[in-house]
């Protein structure tokens, strides 16, 4: 019976509440517990010296299997190659890019750590499913020791066009370690036709560049989009929930009837909070009507606490909360809350179900689940509305947000305005075509697609041999 292998940087463990977790490990434990498997990673663990073999722990049909990691390789290849460079270069924002060998190089350790590791526990029958950009090359290191398994990759991030990738002088090592899977997926088309354009125009040595097959192991690489999403039914039951909690009621009481905005974000500048901030502040200069009648709500706790560049940022946001909080606050009325910590997956579903509007503005995003969650938590017969950036991949989908250029502080001011003052009408027959898009690419279809894919290559291969 085959079997699946899931690897990603971190592994996310099942909690005692299960209705804390979030989209992509639903989706990755829904794969794992159809076909039974093994969940491999680093288990967020920092050690001096050198880590040791994979800690096993059975859970029903999944084996969990976590490493450590040593501080130095953290720092290196976390910290550093797989987040001031690949992630500036995936989102677009070269102001944040940096480059540096070594932690390139200890970034090609990590991953060749992570197949050293992963080898005594596959079983001849196997498929494996990478996520994400911490672990690109993790094909080309199991190849080069012996696996032919089918390997599946998905990206979670964009995928930036050529002439932005050019800017990593390893980016052709890059594309080469791609092209080892036998699945790539991504979000969007747009992210589709960068990867092929990038694979068309670049010299890959050992890649036929015709078919895209691999000479060594005569392999054909599909390249697709397989749109992630989010459990909408668990959404709205965790909502309903959440609505009579201590938490949801606090929030509620505090509103004193008015109007809600809310953002949840992982403190991240690509997240365009700064932006964000600004647009609130010129709607309430723009139209007057708002100030004393809207609250808005931003929750983005901390993240990355190694990277200069998220520490600028919340201190810029608090600064920004304070100025704008200072020119318009009255004696009963705050108007920006920002709140730098976390809260709940329960907790979150109900601060939407309660929201009049929806923020997702980043200035560049693979998918958003925030977006979908949101729209998946609303009350149909009176739904808020979503004002969601044009830069995310959830805009492809979800067309009948409140489009924003995330980059247009007066644009958005517009937009949010117009959420606040939709009619009721108008949010019901753009809730009613959201929802439907969101079960029809739910987090289920998501992982079935790219599982059916996978298991296609297997059954190619055992038809060859």
């Amino acid at each position: 019976m085959t079997r699946l292998v899931t690897v990603s940087n971190r592994v996310a463990r099942p909690r005692a509440d299960s209705k804390s977790a979030g989209g992509l490990a639903v989706g990755v434990l829904g794969a794992l517990q159809e076909h039974g498997g093994v969940w491999f990673g680093w288990n967020g663990k920092t050690i001096h010296g050198e880590p040791g073999d994979p800690v096993l722990e059975q859970i029903g049909n999944i084996t969990y299997a976590t490493v450590e990691l040593s501080k130095p390789s953290y720092d290196l290849y976390y910290n550093g190659f797989s987040n001031t460079s690949l992630w500036p270069v995936c989102h677009y924002l070269l102001g944040f890019y940096r480059y540096d060998r070594r932690e390139y190089d200890e970034y090609r350790r990590v991953n060749a750590f992570f197949a050293r590791k992963l080898m005594p526990l596959l079983q001849p029958d196997d498929v494996i499913w990478v996520h994400d950009y911490h672990l690109i090359p993790l094909a080309s290191e199991l190849r080069r020791a012996g696996v032919t398994q089918p390997i599946g990759f998905f990206l979670h991030v964009p995928f930036p066009d050529i002439e932005v990738l050019r800017v990593l002088p390893v980016y052709a090592e890059i594309l080469r370690a791609l092209c080892a899977y036998d699945v790539v997926g991504f979000h969007t088309d747009g992210d589709l036709r960068s990867f092929e354009e990038a694979i068309s125009t670049v010299e890959l040595g050992g890649i036929e560049q015709a078919d895209r097959r691999t000479q060594s192991l005569n392999r054909s690489i599909k390249a697709d989009v397989f749109p992630i999403g989010v459990d909408v039914d668990d959404c709205q039951r965790l909502a309903s929930e959440a609505i009579e909690t201590k938490k949801v009621k606090r929030m509620v009481h505090h509103l004193h009837d008015r109007d809600l905005l809310i953002g949840v974000d992982r403190l991240d500048y690509s997240k365009g909070l700064e932006q964000r901030f600004h647009a609130f502040e010129r709607m309430l200069e723009n139209y007057p009507a708002n100030q004393n009648g809207v609250s808005y709500i931003q929750i983005a706790p901390a993240t990355r606490s190694g990277v200069r560049a998220y520490t600028d940022i919340r201190h810029r946001l608090e600064q920004a909360e304070g100025e704008i909080n200072g020119r318009f606050a009255d004696i009963d009325w705050v108007p920006i809350r920002y709140l730098n910590r976390a809260f709940d997956r329960p907790t979150l579903m109900g601060f939407f179900h309660r929201a009049n509007v929806g923020l997702v503005t980043p200035v560049r995003d693979g998918m958003n689940l925030v977006a979908k969650e949101y729209v998946a938590c609303q009350n149909p017969e009176d739904p808020g509305a979503l004002v969601l950036s044009t830069l995310a991949g959830a805009a492809r989908e979800l067309s009948d947000a409140v489009l924003v250029n995330p980059y247009d502080v007066d644009g958005m001011a517009d937009g949010f305005h117009r959420a606040l003052s939709m009619p009721a009408g108008e949010r019901r027959e753009r809730y009613d075509s959201m929802i439907e898009v969101l079960r029809r690419n739910d987090i289920t279809a998501w992982r079935t697609r790219f599982m059916d894919s996978l298991l296609e290559v297997t059954e190619q291969l055992r038809a060859a041999s």
